[in-house]
């Protein structure tokens, strides 16, 4: 029994450019769960999340002309989402010192704690509560399997600045979970 192999993303992308808009509808199935986990783990919010999810896709299909050969579409497509979101908590934040904002502190509280007691539930609740910065840091090295070097490129950091945040991240989850008092850092 023969089993086709699956297209490599690079040959997905040389077909779209060549007008096969399938190819590219093969891409979006291929990263778009990751592509809307990366913008919900960001944005903490459904609608927000689809939307950056799309857009990012957009920008993909629009600019992939700019894509480098060789490269991994993954971390090209990781970073126009991680910075379509960052776009809209800049727009947010505009907006939130215009008006009050439309939701509370997204820290658990008490009730949260009795009600999350699984603990995939206490691990996703004290993710979410991390800083942005370390919550998107720990959603691609632990949640989406990236290595430091494609984190730095996605985020446009130095690697040494991925390091730190993971470490931080690690260090703030440990207390959160434990029940231990968090200071930011």
């Amino acid at each position: 029994m023969h089993v086709k192999a699956e297209p490599a993303d690079g040959d997905l992308v040389a077909l779209t450019l060549r007008g096969n808009t399938e190819a590219f509808a093969t891409l979006v199935e291929r990263y778009d769960r990751a592509v809307y986990h990366l913008a919900y783990r960001t944005l903490h919010d459904v609608e927000e999340a689809r939307d950056a999810t799309q857009e990012a896709f957009f920008k993909a299909f629009r600019s992939l002309r700019t894509f480098r050969q060789g490269s991994k579409f993954s971390t090209w497509i990781f970073a126009i989402t991680y910075h379509a979101c960052c776009d809209r908590l800049n727009r947010r934040k505009h907006y939130a010192s215009e008006e009050l904002p439309d939701r509370a502190d997204a820290a658990p509280g008490p009730e949260a704690r009795v009600i999350a007691l699984d603990e995939a539930s206490r691990l996703r609740a004290a993710i979410d509560s991390l800083p942005e910065k370390y919550r998107t840091v720990v959603t691609l090295f632990h949640l989406q399997g990236k290595q430091y070097e494609e984190i730095a490129t996605v985020l446009g950091l130095p690697m040494g600045t991925v390091k730190t945040h993971l470490f931080r991240a690690k260090e703030q989850l440990r207390r959160l979970l434990s029940g231990t008092e968090v200071t930011e850092s």
